[in-house]
Parts: C-alpha cells; sequence; structure tokens
C-alpha cells in the first residue's frame, strides 16, 4: 500500500484587531479559532500582529511625533508575553477546536519594559506551545518599535501532518529563508500579512498573491496567506488626514487572504478587504508529485555548489560572572525563555562548574 500522506482542511482568518486592545484582540481572536474549528479546519493562520495591532501608524505620521508616540506606548501596554493569560487563553481555544494555531503577536519580553518583537506563536491541537517565531528583519515602520528575532526561532514545526512553518510579511520573500524552510521539508506554510501596507509600493493583495504563488513553486507546499484588515475604530484611532483616511479605506492596499497549492494554483480565495475565515482542502500527494519536477532541497540541487548555513544561536547581550544569586533577582534563569536569556546569562567562574555538569 506504501505511504499516505492524507488530507489537512486549512483557514486563513483575515480579520481587523481590536486596535490596541490586547484583551479584546485575544477575545475575538478565540472566538475566530472556535468557529474555523467547528467547520472542520486544522490549522488556523492569523494575520501579522492580530493581538493587540501591526504599528500601522509609521505609514502616515512622523516616527517621533506625539501621535507616533502615544501609539507606540500603548502597542507595548498591549503586547503579549510568553507565557501570559493571552497565551492560556488561545492555547484552550485550539484546543477546543483540536487544531494547530499560527497566531500573529506583538510580543515583548516578560518583566521588562522596553523591546518588543513581531512574532508568530503556534499552538498545538492540545492548547500547548509548540513554538514561535520571531520576524528576522523588521519591515519599514516595524523598525522603530520590533527587534529582529534570531535563528533560535527560525525554522519548521513538526505536526502530525509533517513538517510546517511560518513567515511573517516581507520575509515570505527573503530567498534564503525561503530555501531554508524548503530544506526543512515543509508541507504547509503560513504567512501572517499585515492590515496595511504602506503606499511605497504594490497593493498589499497583489504582493500577497505573487508571494504566495513563489513560495508554492519553490518549495512544492501549501501557502496558507492570512491578511489583515482596516475597521472603524482603528482609523479613528489613528488621526489621519483626510488624504491618507482615503487611503486607507481604499480596498486594494488591506485584505487579499489567499491559499495556494503546490502545484501554484490559487485554491481559495484572494478575499476582498472584508472580515471572514477563508478554507481549503489540502491533498498533501499534490507536493509530491510536484517535487518529482523540482525538489530544490534534493535532486533538483547541486550541494557541491549551493549550501546554506544556519546560524540557530540567540546572542546574549548581558553576562552574569561570579553572581551568588546566579540570575536576575528572584529568578531561575534554568525556567527562563531564550529570549529572557538574551538579558542576564550566568557564566561560572574560574574553576566553577555549571549546575548540571
Amino acid at each position: 500500500m506504501g505511504d499516505s500522506y492524507g488530507k489537512v482542511k486549512v483557514a486563513a482568518v483575515q480579520a481587523a484587531s481590536v486596535f490596541l486592545d490586547r484583551e479584546g484582540s485575544t477575545e475575538k481572536a478565540c472566538r475566530l479559532i472556535r468557529e474555523a474549528g467547528k467547520n472542520g479546519a486544522r490549522l488556523i493562520g492569523f494575520p501579522e500582529g492580530f493581538i493587540p495591532a501591526h504599528p500601522v501608524w509609521y505609514h502616515h505620521h512622523s516616527a517621533t511625533g506625539a501621535v507616533s508616540n502615544r501609539l507606540a506606548t500603548e502597542l507595548f501596554k498591549n503586547s503579549v508575553e510568553i507565557p501570559s493569560p493571552e497565551t492560556d487563553a488561545l492555547g484552550a481555544a485550539a484546543r477546543d477546536a483540536s487544531a494547530y494555531v499560527v497566531m500573529g503577536v506583538c510580543e515583548k519580553v516578560p518583566g521588562t519594559m522596553g523591546t518588543m518583537f513581531n512574532s508568530q506563536i503556534y499552538f498545538g491541537p492540545d492548547g500547548t506551545i509548540i513554538g514561535k517565531h520571531q520576524k528576522i528583519m523588521p519591515t519599514v515602520g516595524e523598525r522603530l518599535v520590533h527587534a529582529g528575532g534570531y535563528g533560535d526561532t527560525f525554522g519548521a514545526f513538526r505536526t502530525e501532518f509533517g513538517p510546517m512553518s511560518g513567515l511573517i510579511c516581507g520575509e515570505n520573500s527573503n530567498p534564503l529563508a525561503v530555501f531554508a524552510l524548503t530544506a526543512e521539508a515543509t508541507r504547509i506554510h503560513v504567512m501572517s500579512w499585515p492590515n496595511h501596507f504602506p503606499t511605497s509600493g504594490d497593493p498589499m493583495r497583489n504582493r500577497v498573491s505573487v508571494d504566495s504563488q513563489a513560495f508554492a513553486q519553490i518549495s512544492k507546499a501549501y501557502v496558507v496567506s492570512a491578511c489583515g484588515t482596516v475597521d472603524e475604530d482603528m482609523i479613528r484611532k489613528l488621526e489621519l488626514s483626510p488624504e491618507q483616511e482615503r487611503i486607507v479605506r481604499n480596498r486594494d492596499y488591506s485584505g487579499g487572504s489567499v491559499i495556494v497549492s503546490p502545484n501554484l494554483r490559487i485554491i481559495a480565495g484572494p478575499m476582498g478587504a472584508e472580515e471572514g475565515i477563508l478554507y481549503a482542502d489540502c491533498d498533501l500527494e499534490v507536493g509530491v508529485t510536484m517535487k518529482l519536477r523540482h525538489d530544490f532541497a534534493g535532486h533538483y540541487n547541486r550541494p557541491d555548489i549551493f549550501q546554506l548555513h544556519i546560524n540557530r544561536a540567540a546572542p546574549h547581550i548581558y553576562r552574569v560572572h561570579n553572581d551568588p544569586a546566579r540570575a536576575l533577582p528572584g529568578a531561575d534563569t534554568a525556567a527562563l525563555p531564550n529570549s529572557v536569556k538574551i538579558l542576564a546569562v550566568h557564566e561560572p567562574a574560574p574553576g566553577e562548574k555549571n549546575a548540571g555538569d
């Protein structure tokens, strides 16, 4: 009989955040997860920075102006710690849906008051956090509020359907990132996109369609592109001029969620700028058929010529020597996530053994 790869129903959620409201956005996300689960989705993708918002104000306001500073402060106050009550609620919704969930969040380091990452959190169908990805290189205005992630959060994650992956907005067209995930044999890839694009490039829906089909061509994976959209509350809080408001309301610059198969066919969408959930049934065997033609991380490559090396380590900005407490006050570094270990790592004094030695 041979191997069977099965079919997976996937969902791309297209919705507006409850703008700069962590609790409100989490509640909305949980409702949408349960809705998609009731409709049979086993993998559910969400937009970039869905909780609590994407820093879209930098498309319209001065980086150091009063409006930008006020909204950026609210972004930090409403960002998500991992773990937190918000991730507990999202995990419960994933468990109720019996689905893998890729959630876009603005992440802050627990117990700190300054650094944020543009992240995807991966939840398993049992509600546990099975991984996260921090955007490697913030794009345009994101650079003013987001730090870049490191190799320790890059890569495919394991599921019952095989390797799956996610990337955020512009990094979905990073050739090395795309190849690395192809080499990790991703079968389904989730692209998280913001709620609005600036006018300096192509309309968002054009980019989403092109990048989704390009990723499918190279990786031979299914691509689930989840885009954000705008609502009246966000427009009001952005304090826009009439011309800026006209641009934000232009339907070409938001929305456009789409699902693409490994043979480059668009099998669901593209959506307009409305809120909704896009569904598609993915026959994973299509990936086998397409890789027989081009397996860019296998027989259709030349490893003697082309090689890619990934650094999985995260740098440490702060190191502690000869500290009897062995950590930040009241903290146990062995129990801390990597993002916090970046801030404080105990290094033993000469002759001293590590706790695990």
